[in-house]
C-alpha cells in the first residue's frame, strides 16, 4: 500500500490519455472537490507501467488515496498552508533528471509519456506541490512525536524475531571537496561569448532557439531551444528570476546573469499573470588541464597530511573544503532521505559509491573527479570511510536511530489514521454506485 501511494504521488497525471477512449464521470466527491474516473484510471495505468501488480480492488484503493489527499488539501486551505515554490522547483528538476537518467534521454522520456518536457515539468510541478502541502499538513497533525530511549528499547524488545528487519549494507562517508579555481579572464571569456550571442539575436541576425540548441550547456532544455516553460518567481534562482521578470518585450534578450549554475542570457517568450515562459542559454567557464591538475595535486597533498596524522580529516574539511553542506560537520555527508549519515551504496553519488565500496573503515581515498549533480559541474574530492556496516538484523547498538524512526513512524501512522477517520465523519462524501461495494481501508466513507 505504501509503495502504491508513493507511485501515485510521484506519477499522478503524467500518463497520456490519447491512447484510450474512456467515458469520464465523477466517481467520488469530497467536500467541494470531485474525483473523476479518468484520474483513477490514469493512476492505475501508471502504477502498472512502474511494475506494481494491481488486483481487482486496486481502483478502489487508488480512488480512496485520492480522496484522502483531498482531505489533507482541504485542511491546508483552512490552515493557510502553502508550498515553497522554489523547493518544489528543485524537487521537480531533480525528479526530471532522474527520469532522463533512467530512461536514457529526453526524447525517450517525451515518447514514453507522449508529452513534451515542458508539459511533464508543469504537471509534475503540481503533483509535487500538492504532495509537499500534504506532508506539511500531516506534520502539523502529528506534532512533536518524540520518543524516549526507554520507549524505543521496550518497542524493540517486544518485536517478534521474524518482525525484526534485515538492514542492507550501509556506509558513512566524509568528504573534502575543492572546486577548481576559475580565473577572471575565463569568466570574462564566457560572458563576452554570451553578449555576442545576445547581440546577434537582438539585431535580428540569429534565432535564439537555434543558438540554444548549438551552445547551451543546460542539457535539459538545450534540445528544445532553451525553453523553460511557465514558472513563478520563486521557482528559479533569485538572480535569474529578477532579470527574467524584468523583461517586458517578448523576443528581446537580457544581459548576462550569473547563478550558481554558471552564466545565462534569457529571452522572454510570454507572460501570463504572475508566471512567465522564457528561453535561456547556459554557459560555464572551461576548466583548463593545468587547473584540473593543480587542484588534484592540492587534494593529494591534503590527503598525505591526513594519512600522516598531521591533520585530522575533520580539520581538513573545515580548513579547505568548498562544500558548504559538509565542511562545518567534519565533512560528514548527510542522507536527505533518512536525515542520518548512513547511506546505502545506491543512494550515494555514483563516483563516491564506486570509490568507497572496496575501502576499509578509516581509509582515505586518492583524489578523484565527480560531477555535482545539482550544479552540473565537475568538482574534485577525497573521501574517508567513517563507518561501514554489512547487511544485518537490526539491533539497538548499531541501528538505534533506524529503530527509533520505525517506532515513531508507527505512532505517526496511528495519529494520521485517527485524524482521517474523524475528518471523514465531518466531511460531505458522495461515492458513485460503481465503488460502493469496494473494500476500503477506512470504513466510514459510505454513510
Amino acid at each position: 500500500m505504501r509503495k502504491l501511494t508513493i507511485i501515485l504521488a510521484l506519477f499522478c497525471s503524467l500518463i497520456a490519455t490519447a491512447q484510450r477512449q474512456a467515458i469520464d464521470g465523477v466517481v467520488w466527491v469530497v467536500g467541494e472537490n470531485s474525483i473523476l474516473r479518468s484520474e483513477v484510471e490514469e493512476q492505475a495505468l501508471m502504477a502498472q507501467y512502474n511494475g506494481t501488480t494491481l488486483d481487482a480492488n486496486a481502483n478502489c484503493l487508488i480512488a480512496e488515496q485520492i480522496a484522502i489527499q483531498h482531505l489533507f488539501l482541504h485542511q491546508a486551505t483552512l490552515d493557510s498552508i502553502v508550498a515553497n515554490e522554489g523547493q518544489v522547483s528543485t524537487r521537480v528538476n531533480m525528479q526530471l533528471n532522474q527520469y532522463i537518467a533512467e530512461i536514457g534521454s529526453q526524447e525517450k522520456l517525451e515518447e514514453y509519456f507522449k508529452k513534451s518536457l515542458n508539459e511533464i515539468r508543469e504537471e509534475l510541478f503540481e503533483v509535487i506541490k500538492k504532495q509537499m502541502i500534504v506532508q506539511e499538513v500531516q506534520q502539523k497533525i502529528i506534532g512533536n512525536n518524540k520518543t524516549s530511549p526507554s520507549e524505543v528499547r521496550k518497542f524493540y524488545e517486544n518485536l517478534k524475531q521474524d518482525s525484526i528487519p534485515t538492514l542492507p549494507a550501509t556506509v558513512e562517508v566524509q568528504v573534502v571537496r575543492l572546486d577548481p579555481h576559475i580565473t577572471e579572464s575565463e569568466k570574462e571569456a564566457v560572458k563576452n561569448r554570451l553578449r555576442e550571442l545576445a547581440e546577434r539575436v537582438n539585431k535580428g541576425n540569429a534565432d535564439f532557439t537555434m543558438l540554444a540548441r548549438l551552445y547551451s550547456e543546460d542539457e535539459g532544455t538545450a534540445k528544445q531551444g532553451g525553453e523553460l516553460g511557465f514558472f513563478g518567481r520563486g521557482m528559479m534562482e533569485p538572480e535569474f528570476s529578477n532579470v527574467a521578470f524584468d523583461l517586458q518585450e517578448p523576443g528581446k534578450v537580457s544581459r548576462v546573469v550569473e547563478t550558481v549554475y554558471g552564466y545565462h542570457i534569457i529571452q522572454l517568450v510570454e507572460k501570463k499573470g504572475d508566471r512567465i515562459n522564457c528561453r535561456h542559454i547556459l554557459m560555464r567557464p572551461k576548466i583548463s588541464t593545468d587547473v584540473k591538475s593543480s587542484t588534484l595535486n592540492r587534494l593529494d597533498s591534503i590527503a598525505f597530511v591526513i594519512k600522516n596524522n598531521n591533520l585530522t580529516f575533520e580539520q581538513a574539511a573545515a580548513q579547505f573544503s568548498t562544500d558548504k553542506n559538509t565542511r562545518l560537520n567534519g565533512g560528514l555527508m548527510s542522507n536527505p532521505n533518512t536525515a542520518s549519515a548512513r547511506f546505502e551504496y545506491q543512494n550515494l553519488p555514483s563516483e563516491i559509491a564506486r570509490e568507497v565500496y572496496n575501502m576499509k573503515k578509516g581509509e582515505v581515498s586518492k583524489p578523484f573527479a565527480m560531477i555535482d549533480s545539482q550544479l552540473g559541474k565537475e568538482v574534485y574530492v577525497i573521501v574517508k570511510v567513517k563507518d561501514k556496516l554489512d547487511a544485518h538484523k537490526a539491533n539497538l547498538t548499531d541501528d538505534y536511530q533506524v529503530i527509533k524512526r520505525y517506532f515513531e513512524g508507527i505512532k505517526s501512522e496511528e495519529i494520521i489514521d485517527n485524524w482521517v477517520k474523524n475528518k471523514i465523519k465531518e466531511t460531505y462524501i458522495y461515492i458513485s454506485p460503481e465503488l460502493r461495494d469496494c473494500k476500503f481501508k477506512y470504513s466510514g466513507w459510505i454513510k
